[in-house]
């Protein structure tokens, strides 16, 4: 059984990278403009925004991704991570591709200087619940957010 590689994506990922994108958008049942898509992927590949992307490689296939956002914080000097999305293709789940995505960031972020790495998750999602109380500190705050 081969390894899982994690890597930054690049301009040639794009048709690896959009079905998890999708498959990730059809999880949390949302659709998003074909403008948005297009212009996440642009951010994930310019080198002047502070977003980036992995992708997880098992037999020359993806089978994850990861988006991932370094910004400052009011709470410390050096930045923080937000750690956007992350995606496992159904057939690879339960093989740790999850982990190795987020182990991908905590090390990136703190390559890059980040104090922290944080993300959310639905409170349905008891399968990444239980991976993330495992690699992670459950903090208790509660979500707001008001579309504008």
């Amino acid at each position: 059984m081969s390894s899982v590689e994690i890597r930054p994506v690049t301009v040639a990922d794009k048709e690896h990278w959009l079905p998890l994108w999708q498959g990730y958008l059809r999880f949390y049942a949302t659709e998003l403009a074909q403008q948005v898509t297009d212009s996440t992927w642009q951010r994930l590949l310019d080198p002047t925004e502070t977003t980036n992307a992995a992708l997880a490689w098992k037999d020359g296939r993806a089978i994850g991704m990861v988006n991932f956002i370094y910004h400052r914080s009011n709470w410390s000097i050096e930045n923080s991570c937000y750690l956007q999305d992350l995606f496992v293709s159904e057939h690879a789940r339960g093989l740790g591709v999850g982990r190795k995505l987020i182990e991908h960031v905590y090390g990136t972020a703190a390559a890059a200087g980040c104090v922290k790495v944080h993300w959310l998750t639905h409170e349905t999602n008891a399968t990444a619940i239980q991976l993330y109380e495992r690699i992670a500190e459950r903090p208790g705050f509660i979500q707001f957010r008001k579309a504008l």
